[in-house]
């Protein structure tokens, strides 16, 4: 924008969304995990708003505390308290708004529509403003946009005002609206409430401005599905998908594989490397690091995570505030738990947990286990069933094993333990000291023993059963 004419963006966000039927303020609705209000900040940032003004009514309160300013955006907070419509609304916020700036109208529950077309709008609109416009092969519930013999815009006429000939018109608006603060000032103290809700239009505007000889221009968006409002679960639920189908888009043109871009969803940021291959169903949240050629199998959830070169990410498995290194192995089903690193060449595997914990180079644990708290040296193996016994119930302890030591099946290390290097611990030992480099500790409660003589129990007969042995009476 022209540094003499600041842009002011003004978000309007009290509506109740009844038909959301929900507790949650409708513009606190999430797309691709952030509330559908983040991503209208996010484009009014990206258009370099000077000011963001947000118009709050139901559930203000709320929204006022979950919501973050971006960066650079400098965030005003206006209250609608009566619902008396979009002039009203927009009214609430003009009082922050200095005569020399230039106004753009957004709305907190239309999370898609392009930073490019709301430019394009305002560029249209220059000294004298311009409506967003867009045409819909079934235009039922819109305002329709209805033009003089020469092309220019007259009026928008809402449906449930419109006659039978302008409800055939299929150029609706979408709401967005861009002017001049002095222009729009005039305008909103000049609009009534004379229609079949009895609400105070910003539509209205255009007919005033044609009044005046210097109709709105009208910008149009060429995907009608970026403008659309979301009211209800459904809406959501398509808006949801098409956000994500604009993020498997544009991470295949940064060169990831998709198995199934229809079964992808982003919501946070990817960083890929080259020929990296992600399977279907597998969801991507807050910041995630794929380096060159991983491979991510179905149903893999991540979150916070950096995954080095060549490492592979198995099937049902979750991982969290982790670090994987390069050429590893992780999975099938396994959850790596903040705090986790495991160093190249690692392997852990199925219905493994690790929470704060640490794998060397090369170091093993492949079945069944949980470690917690724990440091684990190069090319140590951890047996199926190993637990490292971390919490006393009030604190949390850590359990040291050195390189190339092995950990036998069915272990549970009582933190705090050392494992020295090379050491091995027998299959069913609960240790509790400290076990010694390059030899075998055992601790087992008692000596195997077999019995001779012992019979296995036997099933009673059914409750029905009748073998003969007892007579009637």
């Amino acid at each position: 924008m022209n540094s003499r004419h600041p842009l002011h963006v003004i978000v309007l966000a009290a509506g109740q969304g009844t038909r959301m039927q929900s507790a949650l303020p409708k513009v606190l609705h999430p797309v691709a995990g952030r509330p559908m209000l983040a991503h209208v900040l996010a484009t009014a940032a990206a258009l370099d708003a000077a000011v963001c003004h947000v118009v709050i009514g139901h559930g203000g309160e709320v929204v006022r505390r979950e919501t973050t300013a971006p960066p650079g955006l400098e965030l005003h907070w206006a209250e609608q308290r009566e619902q008396l419509g979009t002039a009203h609304a927009v009214a609430q916020a003009m009082p922050a708004v200095p005569d020399e700036a230039q106004v753009l109208v957004m709305y907190g529950d239309v999370p898609l529509v392009q930073p490019e077309t709301l430019a394009h709008l305002l560029e249209v609109g220059g000294a004298t403003g311009a409506l967003l416009a867009t045409e819909l092969a079934d235009p039922s519930g819109y305002g329709r946009l209805i033009r003089t013999v020469d092309g220019r815009l007259a009026a928008v006429i809402e449906e449930r005002d419109a006659n039978a000939e302008q409800r055939q018109v299929r150029e609706i608006n979408t709401g967005f609206v861009c002017a001049p603060a002095h222009k729009l000032r005039d305008w909103l103290a000049r609009i009534d409430n004379d229609n079949a809700k009895g609400e105070y239009y910003l539509t209205d505007m255009v007919a005033l401005a044609a009044a005046e000889g210097a109709p709105l221009a009208v910008a149009t968006a060429a995907e009608a599905a970026d403008v659309e409002g979301v009211n209800d679960r459904l809406q959501l639920a398509r808006a949801e998908r098409r956000f994500q189908a604009r993020q498997a888009e544009a991470t295949m043109r940064a060169g990831v594989s998709l198995r199934d871009p229809a079964r992808f969803d982003l919501r946070g940021t990817l960083e890929a490397g080259r020929d990296v291959v992600i399977d279907a169903d597998v969801i991507i949240e807050g910041h995630v690091v794929l380096a060159d050629g991983v491979q991510v199998g179905p149903f893999v959830h991540l979150r916070n995570v950096e995954v080095g070169a060549g490492s592979r990410i198995h099937s049902h498995s979750v991982l969290e505030s982790a670090i994987v290194g390069a050429d590893c192995d992780i999975g099938p089903f396994a959850r790596l738990r903040p705090g986790t690193q495991c160093a190249d060449s690692a392997r852990v595997g199925n219905f493994v947990e690790i929470k704060n914990a640490s794998l060397g180079p090369g170091a093993k644990a492949n079945h069944l286990s949980y470690l917690g708290d724990a440091t684990v040296g190069a090319k140590a193996n951890i047996g199926a069933g190993t637990i490292t016994c971390n919490y006393d119930g009030a604190n949390k302890h850590d359990t040291r094993i050195g390189e190339s030591a092995f950990i036998g099946s069915n272990t549970a290390l009582v933190a705090p333990v050392a494992i020295g290097d090379r050491a091995t611990i027998a299959a069913g030992s609960t240790i509790t000291k400290n076990a010694p480099a390059d030899a075998l500790t055992l601790a087992r409660s008692r000596e195997q023993k077999s019995l001779s003589g012992w019979k296995r129990p036997q099933k009673r007969p059914a409750s029905g059963d009748n073998d003969g042995s007892q007579g009637g009476a």
